[in-house]
């Protein structure tokens, strides 16, 4: 539906509220998603409260993993192959994750367990063995990896049904992570951090039985072909290698900025009490992006949109190079929602176009084994050397030509009409009913 037609119908007061009014507006109808019935309105509720307590469960730990693990003399170096460890676990297990919720609906099940079981796993972070915090990380990321994919093809699937934006339920995660990173902030100007795994794990536990008040997902989703079929018929559009392509250059920076902004920051002068700050601007950043983001999709195209983030990475970054300075890099997180959170929400619903409506939960996967757990290697092991080795402007220097490089994949994408998504997904719409 063309962007230009689509009008609400609205009260009496709400019409007198216009001009002006009419942006707040907006903003209120869609975060509090007045449409649909009462068991539509109490599952929306559900899925953006798991987002937010997953948001503060990882903001509250991850950010400050490099400051749990730092310790004994282990090097950032050090660090980032016992991550990129993890992660490659991860990567193995993420399809079959995706396919056994495609196919056998555990939905309730599988968000339970990836919530719960990083916080348990998180204990074994404070053992000083390079072996032991190895396997704790092949563990952490055996259960957590898993949980952004399946949770976005559940919150995909219920937007679509629900005509709600799926940036308007994501945007909860960002606003629970800029919470948790400024709290676990708080928290380590105080306790050490070895510490740090107890409200990890008291959030966590909330989380997961959170997860547990899901309802389950439609019938109408249920299996009808072949697993490799279907992915195959994906795997063979060119388009999707190259989407893959740009979305591995730019995310594989994110490791420089989850991993090690804490140790880059603290290089160039910055207080540890202040990280949380930062965190938290780049979180709350990310709320009207995300809760626009729709808009803008269905006007531009995912395409566009790609592009556009992927361009505001290499400003972010070059800010940081140009001026290493802890205003500066503080300053340039306020790009975090321009950058990372107009990508994430037009990334997934590009996906979810592609990919067969029975296997959403495997595309997902597969593009979160890329961007998250290729990336995430990647990322973490390169940029925890060029930290090591050549301090902070080095791992930024290199973010910068990461993510040109990933601007260059959704320009070749946006300069070939025929790869452009022929229609919109029905989710990116904001109202299905009009607006």
């Amino acid at each position: 539906m063309h962007f230009g037609k689509r009008r609400q119908i609205v009260s009496t007061q709400e019409a007198a509220l216009r001009p002006a009014g009419r942006p707040f507006l907006l903003l209120i109808r869609a975060v509090l998603n007045r449409k649909g019935g009462h068991a539509t309105r109490r599952t929306t509720t559900t899925i953006r409260a798991f987002y937010l307590a997953t948001g503060i469960a990882g903001g509250i730990y991850l950010p400050y993993l490099t400051i749990v693990l730092g310790r004994d003399h282990v090097t950032p170096g050090q660090i980032g192959g016992v991550l990129s460890f993890g992660i490659l676990v991860a990567i193995l297990a993420q399809p079959l994750w995706g396919a056994f919720v495609d196919r056998y609906r555990k939905v309730r099940l599988t968000l339970f367990l990836t919530a719960l079981a990083p916080g348990i796993v998180a204990l074994l972070y404070n053992i000083p063995s390079l072996w032991v915090i190895a396997f704790a990380a092949a563990l952490f990321n055996l259960f957590a990896a898993p949980q952004a994919p399946i949770s976005d093809s559940y919150a995909v699937d219920h937007a679509r049904r629900a005509g709600a934006s799926y940036g308007s339920i994501r945007l909860f995660g960002s606003i629970g992570w800029a919470l948790g990173a400024y709290a676990g902030g708080l928290f380590l100007a105080r306790f050490a951090p070895h510490w740090l795994w107890i409200p990890f794990l008291t959030v966590s536990a909330l989380t997961a039985l959170t997860a547990l008040t899901f309802p389950g997902r439609p019938d109408t989703l249920r299996v009808r072909r072949g697993l490799f079929n279907g992915v195959g018929e994906v795997l063979r559009d060119r388009r999707f290698g190259v989407f893959l392509l740009g979305g591995f250059l730019a995310s594989q920076t994110l490791a420089a900025f989850n991993s090690f902004f804490v140790v880059a920051f603290r290089d160039v002068g910055g207080p540890i009490s202040e990280t949380g700050m930062a965190f938290l601007l780049a979180s709350l950043s990310n709320v009207p992006p995300m809760l626009f983001a729709s808009r803008l999709i269905n006007r531009v195209g995912p395409e566009r949109t790609m592009l556009w983030a992927t361009g505001t990475y290499v400003i972010r970054w070059g800010l940081m190079v140009a001026f290493p300075v802890p205003p500066v890099y503080i300053g340039a997180q306020l790009l975090h929602g321009l950058s990372f959170g107009l990508y994430y929400v037009a990334a997934v619903h590009y996906v979810s176009h592609l990919f067969p409506q029975d296997l959403q939960a495997t595309g997902q996967s597969i593009f979160g084994m890329v961007v998250g757990g290729l990336a995430g290697i990647f990322g973490n092991l390169v940029n925890g050397y060029l930290l090591e080795w050549g301090g902070a402007s080095a791992m930024f220097l290199s973010c910068v030509v990461s993510t040109a490089l990933a601007a260059a994949c959704f320009y070749f994408i946006v300069r070939k009409p025929e790869w452009h998504l022929k229609t919109r997904p029905a989710s990116l719409t904001v109202d299905h009913r009009g607006s």
